[in-house]
């Protein structure tokens, strides 16, 4: 037998070293329905390309000013592997990104992701995609593509990562915040629906010392299981909030309260002469923070540099707006309540009056 016999008899394969190329192929055109269901003006295409198109005149804009963010889901990702619930952790991807666009006054437009697997399977990848649609939808932006990457070797088991990518547009001039933000206005607070997306390294440390299987009665909501209530999606506050500004209503700040909670994301969004005074006593607090609170032993000013504590966004708004800002956003869906007031710096940028009813 010649060498080149041996060479094809005895051969790897890209398989067998842990790549299936048709699971790839078969995961494509399983969540082909999904990305078109995200469709929208400036989007229709197909994926599968190279690169992803989207047409700024077709959606509208006439003098637009991009604006780009990216994140992931952190260690949420492990309760999804844990428990294999992958149903809305693609929610949470594309939340933590346009969450982030629409505090710059922008629309996102479009979404891709990046998806990251020691071995690929095709029913659990299919069920994050469709998460990530459903985020899409709900944020109105299109799913133009994404990259999917088995590494045997890189991850162990049935762990992967998820990264995601938005832009969006502004039309120039527009732009958040405002200049015209000022000691007065008022800070109305657009409550969470849960954890989201950030503290849950800490979280799964408190769930540890709780003692509770992830397949326990959660303490905070009688009648769901633990994991299914850490597991609550990140809410998505685009499209009340893109209709407020369209209103015209005089929103001057955003803040997206993500890692580092009030103490670290306010003062993101304000000129070095303001401060912002938040009554905690106005804040709602779900009960999942007050059992994370009392079983971990985290004090209030840890729990208000982890934690979003109830308040997803927080909005600066011209005071005479501030209750038409309220009635708009509860007409949509949202909770919303005045929650404190901008003032003139003279230290902290954060300041705090009242206790959070843990």
């Amino acid at each position: 037998m010649s060498d080149k016999q041996n060479l094809t008899s005895n051969g790897l394969s890209y398989k067998q070293a842990g790549v299936d190329i048709d699971a790839g192929n078969a995961l494509v055109e399983a969540i082909k329905p999904a990305v078109r269901s995200t469709r929208r003006p400036g989007a229709d295409g197909e994926i599968g390309g190279f690169g992803g198109l989207f047409d700024l005149k077709a959606a509208g804009f006439v003098d637009p000013v991009l604006v780009a963010a990216n994140d992931g889901v952190g260690t949420k990702l492990k309760i999804a592997i844990e428990t294999g619930n992958h149903a809305t952790i693609g929610q949470d991807l594309v939340a933590m990104c346009v969450n982030d666009i629409i505090v710059q006054g922008a629309e996102p437009l479009f979404f891709l992701d990046y998806f990251a697997t020691g071995k690929l399977d095709v029913e659990q990848g299919t069920a994050i995609v469709e998460g990530i649609a459903q985020g899409c939808r709900l944020a109105g932006c299109a799913l133009i593509g994404g990259e999917t990457a088995e590494m045997p070797g890189m991850y162990a088991g049935k762990d992967y990562d998820l990264a995601g990518f938005a832009v969006g547009a502004a039309e120039r001039g527009t732009l958040l915040p405002r200049p015209d933000i000022a000691a007065g206005d008022t800070l109305v607070a657009i409550a969470s629906s849960g954890v989201h997306s950030n503290g849950y390294s800490l979280v799964r440390k408190i769930v540890g010392l709780s003692g509770l299987d992830w397949t326990a009665d959660a303490p905070f909501a009688p009648g769901t299981q633990l994991s299914e209530a850490l597991l609550t999606p990140t809410r998505i506050y685009v499209k009340p909030l893109l209709a407020a500004l369209k209103a015209r209503l005089a929103i001057k700040a955003l803040a997206h309260i993500t890692g580092g909670g009030f103490i670290d994301n306010i003062p993101r969004v304000l000129p070095d002469h303001l401060a912002a005074h938040v009554d905690l006593n106005a804040v709602t607090v779900p009960k999942v923070f007050g059992w994370l609170s009392r079983v971990g032993g985290v004090d209030q000013h840890e729990m208000l540099r982890t934690f979003n504590c109830g308040v997803g966004m927080l909005v600066a708004v011209a005071p005479d707006d501030a209750e038409r800002l309220v009635e708009h956003l509860n007409a949509a869906g949202e909770i919303a309540a005045v929650v404190g007031t901008l003032t003139a710096r003279s230290g902290e940028a954060v300041t705090f009056a009242g206790t959070l009813a843990l």
